[in-house]
């Protein structure tokens, strides 16, 4: 999205939020400006769907005070894997996929630096959705089809060999580019299936590092 666009965007949000939070109007839009273009264009035709995404922005503005506050040990690790996870839920929900739950659960396995990442760079998390969307949607033709094609196009088989590389990478960080090249050789089908199962995956791995290692020695 070009600064015109975002400047375009932004004058209309800006309407839209004045007269409901005239005093936080700026602030308000400068957030919901760090979505992706097509869900602000979304919310732009969809009063519930700006509604509930100004109340998210709200509730970021003002700390619960219910909760304790944080002591000086917890600051390293300040945000709990809940509270990722509710924050990365909010936030895919917006895109209005029908599978926030699934999709949210499949980005939070990445590690917690990875998952910080998609919550402050609006444009990879909209990436990394999309992805996880396409495995989704494959997983679920796989299942209803039989003799799906083993042929990935050029674009689907790059993302789900990055997608594929972030999990191994979980894993087994010291091979995954080895470990994911070896399992980037399954037949689309199984592909599929491990990057649905996660115990799938892990026993997929384990055999990778065993065949390697049986390489080395």
């Amino acid at each position: 999205m070009d600064d015109e666009d975002l400047e375009s965007l932004g004058e209309k949000l800006y309407d839209l939020i004045y007269p409901k939070h005239a005093d936080m109007a700026p602030k308000l839009t400068g957030m919901l400006l760090e979505l992706p273009g097509a869900v602000i264009g979304q919310m732009l035709q969809d009063e519930a769907l700006l509604t509930k995404a100004l109340d998210r922005a709200l509730a970021a503005l003002q700390p619960d005070s219910s909760k304790p506050p944080a002591s000086k040990a917890d600051d390293g690790n300040s945000v709990s894997s809940d509270s990722l996870g509710e924050q990365l839920y909010d936030l895919i929900d917006l895109f209005n996929t029908g599978h926030t739950q699934k999709i949210t659960g499949m980005l939070l396995e990445q590690k917690k630096e990875a998952v910080l990442q998609l919550l402050s760079d609006p444009t990879l998390l909209e990436e990394k959705v999309k992805t996880a969307l396409k495995i989704l949607e494959d997983c679920g033709r796989s299942q209803e089809e039989t003799g799906v094609s083993d042929s990935l196009e050029k674009d689907e088989a790059e993302a789900v060999g990055e997608t594929l590389f972030g999990l191994v990478q979980d894993i087994e960080p010291v091979r995954c580019a080895d470990i994911t090249g070896m399992l980037l050789e399954m037949d689309s089908s199984t592909l599929q299936k491990i990057l649905c199962d996660r115990a799938m995956l892990e026993l997929a791995v384990q055999r990778a590092k065993n065949a390697l290692e049986g390489t080395l020695s």
